[in-house]
C-alpha cells in the first residue's frame, strides 16, 4: 500500500518563499513581458522595486 503524507508531520514555518511576477516592457518590441522569480519572503519588497 502507498503511504500518505500527513500535513501535521511537516516541520518549520511553512512557506518561506514567494513567487514574484513583474510586468516589464520590452525595449525591442514594446510588448509587455512577465518575469517570474522565487524570492524569500523577507526580500519581496526589494524584488518589486
Amino acid at each position: 500500500m502507498a503511504k500518505k503524507t500527513v500535513a501535521s508531520l511537516q516541520k518549520g514555518e511553512g512557506r518561506t518563499y514567494s513567487k514574484v511576477i513583474k510586468m516589464v516592457k520590452s525595449p525591442k518590441t514594446g510588448a509587455y513581458i512577465f518575469k517570474e522569480e522565487m524570492v524569500p519572503n523577507d526580500a519581496v519588497k526589494e524584488a518589486l522595486k
